[in-house]
């Protein structure tokens, strides 16, 4: 009995041990984090520094740089979403060789804010020119090809 009541006692320390480094891990990938929140869900801190998920942009911000009418080419996805999982670091490095910027929209925490971009489904890649939607994909099945078939089609790259 006292086997049994020594193990339960190492496995409760062994929890709480976890939960406190999780924590301490979590405060420190908050620390200036793109989102400016402490209220991020577990699966967008796992992807606070990130390469691949460098350059968030909040809402408004991505409104505002749309209604600029310089071309602006916006990804959104989500941290939960598998698909998104295998295609960001595909498209990442290839918008980098060519030298686009993506602003990088995350659906987890900013789906109700999305309405005005008519998203319906993710990972969505989106080029907007003269602040208009002019070329889309959602969800490809062959990546690379139609990531480098879109740059390539609509900025030229």
């Amino acid at each position: 009995m006292k086997k049994l009541v020594a193990i339960g006692g190492v496995v409760i320390v062994l929890f709480v041990l976890i939960i406190v480094l999780t924590n301490q891990s979590n405060k420190m990938k908050l620390k200036n984090n793109p989102y400016g929140s402490k209220e991020l869900e577990q699966p967008t801190i796992d992807l606070l520094g990130n390469k691949n998920y460098s350059n968030i942009v909040m809402p408004e911000e991505l409104k505002e740089k749309i209604e600029t009418g310089e071309p602006v080419t916006a990804y959104f996805f989500s941290p939960t979403c598998p698909y998104c999982m295998k295609m960001t670091p595909i498209l990442m490095p290839i918008a980098k060789e060519k030298g686009i910027h993506v602003y990088q929209y995350n659906m987890l925490e900013f789906e109700e804010e999305a309405e005005p971009f008519g998203i319906t489904g993710w990972p969505t890649l989106i080029q907007y020119e003269d602040g208009k939607e002019i070329g889309r994909i959602v969800g490809p099945q062959n990546p690379e090809q139609e990531i480098n078939d879109f740059f390539k089609e609509y900025t030229g790259k």
